[in-house]
Protein backbone atom coordinates (compact mmCIF):
# COMPACT_ATOMS: atom_id res chain seq x y z
CA UNK A 1 0.00 0.00 0.00
CA UNK A 2 2.88 2.46 0.95
CA UNK A 3 4.55 1.59 -2.46
CA UNK A 4 1.06 2.48 -4.64
CA UNK A 5 0.64 6.01 -2.23
CA UNK A 6 4.03 6.70 -3.16
CA UNK A 7 3.41 6.47 -6.73
CA UNK A 8 0.47 8.33 -7.20
CA UNK A 9 2.37 11.29 -4.87
CA UNK A 10 4.92 11.01 -7.76
CA UNK A 11 2.27 11.24 -9.68
CA UNK A 12 1.29 13.89 -8.72
CA UNK A 13 3.72 16.27 -7.84
CA UNK A 14 5.48 15.46 -11.43
CA UNK A 15 2.15 16.13 -13.63
CA UNK A 16 2.34 20.16 -12.96
CA UNK A 17 5.84 20.23 -14.01
CA UNK A 18 5.06 18.09 -16.82
CA UNK A 19 2.27 19.90 -17.55
CA UNK A 20 3.91 23.23 -17.88
CA UNK A 21 7.28 22.51 -19.52
CA UNK A 22 6.02 23.64 -22.63
CA UNK A 23 3.27 25.96 -23.60
CA UNK A 24 0.51 23.63 -25.27
CA UNK A 25 2.29 22.64 -28.48
CA UNK A 26 3.55 19.61 -29.65
CA UNK A 27 3.92 16.33 -27.02
CA UNK A 28 2.38 17.70 -23.86
CA UNK A 29 -0.75 18.68 -25.54
CA UNK A 30 -0.72 15.73 -26.60
CA UNK A 31 -0.27 14.07 -22.99
CA UNK A 32 -2.69 17.07 -21.62
CA UNK A 33 -5.52 16.45 -24.29
CA UNK A 34 -5.07 12.64 -23.41
CA UNK A 35 -4.95 12.88 -19.72
CA UNK A 36 -8.53 15.02 -19.54
CA UNK A 37 -10.19 12.51 -21.73
CA UNK A 38 -10.95 10.21 -18.94
CA UNK A 39 -11.87 12.53 -16.16
CA UNK A 40 -13.69 14.65 -18.78
CA UNK A 41 -16.51 12.12 -18.83
CA UNK A 42 -18.44 10.87 -15.68
CA UNK A 43 -18.96 7.84 -17.06
CA UNK A 44 -14.94 7.24 -17.52
CA UNK A 45 -14.78 8.54 -14.15
CA UNK A 46 -17.53 6.16 -12.47
CA UNK A 47 -16.13 2.66 -14.60
CA UNK A 48 -12.03 3.55 -13.54
CA UNK A 49 -12.71 3.99 -10.30
CA UNK A 50 -15.45 1.07 -9.70
CA UNK A 51 -12.26 -1.01 -11.14
CA UNK A 52 -10.33 0.44 -8.40
CA UNK A 53 -12.58 -0.54 -5.48
CA UNK A 54 -13.69 -3.64 -7.19
CA UNK A 55 -9.94 -4.64 -7.15
CA UNK A 56 -10.29 -4.46 -3.03
CA UNK A 57 -13.07 -7.25 -2.88
CA UNK A 58 -10.29 -10.11 -3.58
CA UNK A 59 -7.44 -8.50 -2.70
CA UNK A 60 -3.87 -9.41 -3.08
CA UNK A 61 -2.69 -9.91 -6.53
CA UNK A 62 -5.96 -9.02 -7.86
CA UNK A 63 -5.18 -5.06 -6.58
CA UNK A 64 -2.55 -4.52 -9.03
CA UNK A 65 -3.56 -7.32 -11.60
CA UNK A 66 -7.02 -6.23 -12.44
CA UNK A 67 -6.31 -2.55 -13.10
CA UNK A 68 -3.60 -3.39 -15.25
CA UNK A 69 -5.79 -5.62 -17.14
CA UNK A 70 -8.19 -2.51 -18.09
CA UNK A 71 -5.00 -0.82 -18.74
CA UNK A 72 -3.51 -3.18 -21.14
CA UNK A 73 -7.16 -3.61 -22.83
CA UNK A 74 -7.78 0.11 -22.82
CA UNK A 75 -4.02 0.11 -25.18
CA UNK A 76 -5.61 -2.27 -27.13
CA UNK A 77 -8.94 -0.62 -27.36
CA UNK A 78 -7.17 2.60 -28.31
CA UNK A 79 -5.03 0.85 -31.49
CA UNK A 80 -8.72 -0.56 -32.70
CA UNK A 81 -10.23 3.07 -32.39
CA UNK A 82 -7.33 4.98 -34.10
CA UNK A 83 -7.10 2.42 -36.60
CA UNK A 84 -10.94 2.80 -37.53
CA UNK A 85 -11.85 -0.37 -36.50
CA UNK A 86 -15.54 -0.62 -35.56
CA UNK A 87 -16.55 -2.16 -32.40
CA UNK A 88 -20.61 -1.95 -31.96
CA UNK A 89 -22.21 -0.20 -29.03
CA UNK A 90 -19.21 1.62 -27.40
CA UNK A 91 -20.80 4.25 -25.91
CA UNK A 92 -23.33 1.80 -24.45
CA UNK A 93 -20.36 -0.82 -22.91
CA UNK A 94 -18.83 2.27 -21.81
CA UNK A 95 -22.12 3.25 -19.93
CA UNK A 96 -22.91 -0.37 -18.80
CA UNK A 97 -18.83 -0.56 -17.50
CA UNK A 98 -19.52 0.71 -13.80
CA UNK A 99 -23.11 -0.45 -13.27
CA UNK A 100 -21.78 -4.13 -14.38
CA UNK A 101 -18.72 -3.60 -12.54
CA UNK A 102 -19.88 -1.63 -9.37
CA UNK A 103 -22.61 -4.48 -9.05
CA UNK A 104 -20.11 -7.54 -9.35
CA UNK A 105 -18.42 -5.28 -6.52
CA UNK A 106 -21.22 -5.02 -4.60
CA UNK A 107 -22.12 -9.23 -4.68
CA UNK A 108 -18.87 -9.31 -3.20
CA UNK A 109 -18.61 -12.82 -4.33
CA UNK A 110 -15.61 -14.86 -4.93
CA UNK A 111 -13.72 -14.98 -8.34
CA UNK A 112 -11.04 -16.26 -9.58
CA UNK A 113 -8.17 -13.38 -10.58
CA UNK A 114 -8.35 -14.54 -14.19
CA UNK A 115 -12.07 -14.09 -14.70
CA UNK A 116 -12.00 -10.38 -12.41
CA UNK A 117 -9.24 -9.19 -14.88
CA UNK A 118 -11.47 -10.64 -18.13
CA UNK A 119 -14.49 -8.62 -16.78
CA UNK A 120 -12.67 -5.51 -16.23
CA UNK A 121 -10.81 -5.97 -19.91
CA UNK A 122 -13.41 -6.38 -22.13
CA UNK A 123 -15.07 -2.99 -20.49
CA UNK A 124 -12.05 -1.59 -20.99
CA UNK A 125 -11.56 -2.22 -24.79
CA UNK A 126 -14.81 0.44 -25.34
CA UNK A 127 -13.35 3.00 -23.21
CA UNK A 128 -10.08 2.43 -25.36
CA UNK A 129 -11.81 2.62 -28.74
CA UNK A 130 -13.53 5.67 -27.75
CA UNK A 131 -9.99 7.40 -26.77
CA UNK A 132 -8.83 6.13 -29.89
CA UNK A 133 -11.74 7.43 -32.26
CA UNK A 134 -11.71 10.49 -30.29
CA UNK A 135 -8.40 12.05 -30.58
CA UNK A 136 -7.83 14.97 -31.85
CA UNK A 137 -6.22 15.22 -35.24
CA UNK A 138 -3.25 17.40 -34.22
CA UNK A 139 -2.50 15.62 -31.06
CA UNK A 140 0.64 13.22 -30.88
CA UNK A 141 -0.67 9.69 -30.44
CA UNK A 142 1.68 8.30 -28.10
CA UNK A 143 1.88 11.71 -25.64
CA UNK A 144 -2.10 11.50 -25.97
CA UNK A 145 -2.32 7.75 -25.12
CA UNK A 146 0.47 8.13 -22.47
CA UNK A 147 -2.22 11.11 -20.88
CA UNK A 148 -4.96 8.74 -21.02
CA UNK A 149 -3.31 5.82 -19.24
CA UNK A 150 -1.86 7.86 -16.92
CA UNK A 151 -5.32 9.38 -16.01
CA UNK A 152 -6.74 6.09 -15.79
CA UNK A 153 -4.13 4.60 -13.47
CA UNK A 154 -4.53 7.26 -10.90
CA UNK A 155 -8.31 6.99 -10.99
CA UNK A 156 -7.99 3.31 -10.47
CA UNK A 157 -5.47 3.81 -7.57
CA UNK A 158 -7.93 6.43 -6.25
CA UNK A 159 -10.26 3.55 -6.14
CA UNK A 160 -8.22 1.47 -4.71
CA UNK A 161 -6.81 3.86 -1.76
CA UNK A 162 -10.05 5.32 -0.68
CA UNK A 163 -10.89 1.75 -0.36
CA UNK A 164 -8.43 0.36 1.69
CA UNK A 165 -8.53 3.82 3.44
CA UNK A 166 -12.05 3.24 4.46
CA UNK A 167 -11.43 -0.46 5.42
CA UNK A 168 -8.57 0.51 7.72
CA UNK A 169 -11.26 2.90 9.34
CA UNK A 170 -13.94 0.38 9.55
CA UNK A 171 -11.54 -2.39 10.56
CA UNK A 172 -13.60 -6.07 9.81
CA UNK A 173 -16.48 -4.06 7.81
CA UNK A 174 -13.80 -3.03 5.35
CA UNK A 175 -14.80 -5.49 3.11
CA UNK A 176 -18.63 -4.69 3.44
CA UNK A 177 -17.85 -1.44 2.77
CA UNK A 178 -16.24 -2.31 -0.42
CA UNK A 179 -19.58 -3.66 -1.34
CA UNK A 180 -21.42 -0.86 -0.26
CA UNK A 181 -19.29 1.64 -2.67
CA UNK A 182 -19.40 -0.92 -5.61
CA UNK A 183 -23.35 -0.57 -5.25
CA UNK A 184 -23.21 2.80 -4.97
CA UNK A 185 -21.31 2.96 -8.21
CA UNK A 186 -23.55 0.82 -10.36
CA UNK A 187 -26.48 3.07 -8.73
CA UNK A 188 -24.55 6.14 -10.14
CA UNK A 189 -23.67 3.94 -13.84
CA UNK A 190 -27.64 3.36 -13.71
CA UNK A 191 -28.17 7.22 -13.56
CA UNK A 192 -25.33 8.21 -16.22
CA UNK A 193 -27.76 5.49 -18.57
CA UNK A 194 -30.80 7.10 -17.55
CA UNK A 195 -29.80 11.00 -17.74
CA UNK A 196 -30.07 11.70 -14.68
CA UNK A 197 -26.37 12.83 -14.58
Amino acid sequence: MRALASLLALSLIALPTAAFAHTGAGDTAGFLRGFAHPVGGLDHVLAMVAVGVFAVVPGGRAMWLVPLSFVGMMAVGFLLGIGQVDVPFVELGIALSSVVIGGVAALGRPMPVVAAMALVGGFAIFHGHAHGAEMPADAAGLAYALGFITATALLHAAGILAAMGVARLVGKYGRAVAQVAGGLFALAGVGVLAGWF
